[in-house]
Order: structure tokens, then C-alpha cells, then sequence
């Protein structure tokens, strides 16, 4: 039998990526002949991740475009040109049975090109809002795997199918002991744990409204675990430092993701689809500040659909200094909410979404 072979293209941001290769890991799950090329951004996070998960990428100099009309929009024009062509010429290279796109700048190229070639391809939408990239897509694709029933309306309904989105194994399948937890994290047994996230770059205004507030944090009985992100570790240590802050423990970036979320009582986080998955799935009472800085807003519209559900807590962005340790200092001592806000969230997990998006990739093979 002729060995299949899947281009999975896009990236740009873990909230793509990490869904794409647990599609990757699912595919060689069902099939662990099956040949997987990735095609990304270059000097985007898939650079680095695809590989050290074990797979191949090839990468496109592509960005996103800007509103305005300005000599960067012309270059990414004559960029998107360069990576359309270089996209054909991957795609003659590797002869792919299925390319799918996962969003992201990268997507766009690859998937477009193959449609032309009359190759079959599958896109996934993993926001409630869907991305310009999938909305121009959607129209030439056989498939679209969606997250959210919200979505639907955005799509040629008889192309979609409801799949939720793939979640990283380790965070879910993690074995760790509490007791590995508390040693890991230096915690205090029978405390409440907080949980604040804001990506690997990190996020200004979730920063901005915890070093407002320390003080709150330092009196409460609360242990406070802080991912502050790379751009904002030095500062985010030193103003700790200076108050002789104990409960608070701060990290630049948390390798051991599952072991933070078995820590937390209560997670404040952006609201990227991603994220959202993961909390979904672990059951995690959450307060979710969206970004502003997204493609359409999709971080709100995300936030709103859990909100509406009364899965999760939303704070704005503007507000996070006012509000938002205030919220979370009450809130993780009123069990009575943190349970309800988990059994909630847990409603809107969908476990399988892996092997769900592998599956509907490999019924687009004709075999020959």
C-alpha cells in the first residue's frame, strides 16, 4: 500500500502550533507510516517547536499584512508572492495526499495552492470567531473543522464538522503525585493556588494589574504562581524581590505546564482558543483577560462564549489594575463559584479532538 503523505501548514503563535502537531502525533497514532511534512513561518514558534517534536518543517517568509497602505505592506505583498511560489514548489517536491492549514500566515500559501492542484485539503478554525486566512480558505476547502458551534454560521455548512480542539498530551495525561506538585513549586499544603498566564512574550496588562497589587497578594493566604513572560521576568523579580514577597513565585516561562495547572485553584489567562481547550479539559475555574491585539478581537468573542455559560470570568483588558486581583483574591476562596465555574467549563471539553481532525484528514485520501 502507497505510503500517505500530509502537509500540515500555518503556525505563527502556540495556539496554532501545539493543535497541530497533537493532529500530527494523532495521525501517526492511527498510522505510524504515514509521512507528515510541516510548513511554517519563518522566525515564528513553529521554527523551533515542530522539530523538537520530531517532525519536518519547511518555512515561508511570510508575515501578516497591515491596515494601512505603507512600504512594509509592499513588501509583504512581494513577500506573499515568493511564498506562494516557493509553496508550489513543496508541494511538487513532496506530492502530499492531504495538505491541511491550521491558520496562520503560512496556511494561506500552501492550502491555496493545492487546492488548485485539485489536492484535497482541511482547514481548522480553532477561535469562535474565525481569522481572514480561513475565511478566504473556506471557500476553496474540502473540509473545515471547527471548535465551536458558533462558528458554523462564518462557513459553507455542509463542509464543516464539529471537533474541538486538540490539546497537548502531556498537560492532560500528566501522573504527577500532589506531592511532586507542592516540591516543584516550593508550595504549603492545604493553601489556595493562582495561577496567572500570559504566553511565552507575556502579557503587559496582566503583568501591569498583578505589580499594582502585590501588596494584596503578600497579605492574602494565597500562593500566587507567576508566569510572567520573558520580556517582563526582570521587573516582575525585582519589584517580588523588594516587598520580600514568599507567597509569590515568579518564572520567566513554566516547563512543566501540567504540574503548574494540577497546582492551580484558580488560572487568569488570555483567552486564546489554545489555552482555552486546556482549561476546558482540566476543568480549570478561570478569569480570562482577552487581548486586544488580535486579528477580528477573536480573544473576546472566545471569553463571551464561555461567559454566556457561566464557564468562566472575564475582566477587560483596561481594567486589569482595578480589578482584576481584587476578583481573584475573593473568588478563589469561594469554593462554592470555583466548583460551579469548573463543572461548567468542563462541559465544553471535547477529549478526542485529535485523533477526531486525524481521522476526517485521512478520509480526504482516495486511494489509488
Amino acid at each position: 500500500m502507497k505510503k500517505k503523505k500530509i502537509i500540515i501548514s500555518g503556525g505563527g503563535t502556540g495556539g496554532h502550533i501545539f493543535p497541530a502537531i497533537a493532529v500530527a502525533q494523532a495521525l501517526q497514532r492511527i498510522d505510524e507510516t504515514v509521512e507528515i511534512l510541516f510548513v511554517g513561518a519563518k522566525g515564528k514558534i513553529e521554527e523551533r517547536k515542530v522539530p523538537e517534536a520530531g517532525f519536518k518543517i519547511e518555512l515561508l517568509d511570510i508575515r501578516g499584512f497591515q491596515r494601512k497602505l505603507s512600504f512594509e505592506t509592499l513588501k509583504n505583498i512581494f513577500r506573499l508572492i515568493k511564498s506562494l511560489f516557493k509553496a508550489r514548489k513543496i508541494i511538487r517536491k513532496f506530492k502530499p495526499d492531504v495538505v491541511v492549514g491550521v491558520g496562520g500566515y503560512a496556511s494561506g500559501p500552501v492550502v491555496y495552492v493545492a487546492s488548485l492542484k485539485g489536492i484535497p485539503t482541511l482547514i481548522q478554525e480553532q477561535n469562535s470567531y474565525p481569522g481572514i486566512t480561513n475565511k478566504i480558505l473556506s471557500k476553496r476547502a474540502d473540509k473545515i473543522c471547527i471548535a465551536y458551534d458558533a462558528v458554523i454560521k462564518y462557513f459553507p455548512e455542509n463542509k464543516v464538522v464539529l471537533t474541538g480542539n486538540p490539546v497537548r498530551k502531556k498537560i492532560t495525561d500528566t501522573v504527577a503525585t500532589r506531592e511532586e506538585v507542592l516540591t516543584f513549586f516550593n508550595l504549603e499544603a492545604g493553601k489556595k493556588v493562582i495561577l496567572s498566564l500570559g504566553g511565552s512574550g507575556g502579557a503587559k496588562s496582566i503583568n501591569d494589574g498583578i505589580i499594582a497589587n502585590l501588596d494584596k497578594i503578600v497579605q492574602s493566604d494565597v500562593f500566587f504562581i507567576w508566569q510572567t513572560g520573558k520580556n517582563y521576568y526582570e521587573d516582575s523579580l525585582k519589584a517580588t524581590q523588594e516587598i520580600q514577597a514568599k507567597n509569590i513565585k515568579v518564572y520567566d516561562f513554566i516547563a512543566r505546564m501540567d504540574l503548574a495547572y494540577k497546582a492551580a485553584d484558580l488560572v487568569i489567562s488570555r483567552a486564546g482558543a489554545g489555552t482555552i481547550s486546556e482549561l476546558s479539559m482540566l476543568e480549570k475555574a478561570t478569569i480570562l483577560v482577552p487581548s486586544p491585539n488580535v486579528a477580528e478581537d477573536h480573544q473576546t468573542k472566545n471569553a463571551m462564549a464561555l461567559v454566556d455559560l457561566n464557564a468562566a470570568v472575564l475582566i477587560k483588558d483596561n481594567e486589569t489594575e482595578d480589578k482584576l486581583i481584587d476578583t481573584a483574591l475573593e473568588l478563589v476562596k469561594n469554593s462554592d463559584e470555583i466548583n460551579q465555574l469548573s463543572n461548567n467549563i468542563s462541559k465544553e471539553k471535547m477529549p478526542n479532538s485529535g485523533m477526531l481532525i486525524a481521522k476526517e484528514i485521512l478520509n480526504l485520501i482516495i486511494e489509488k
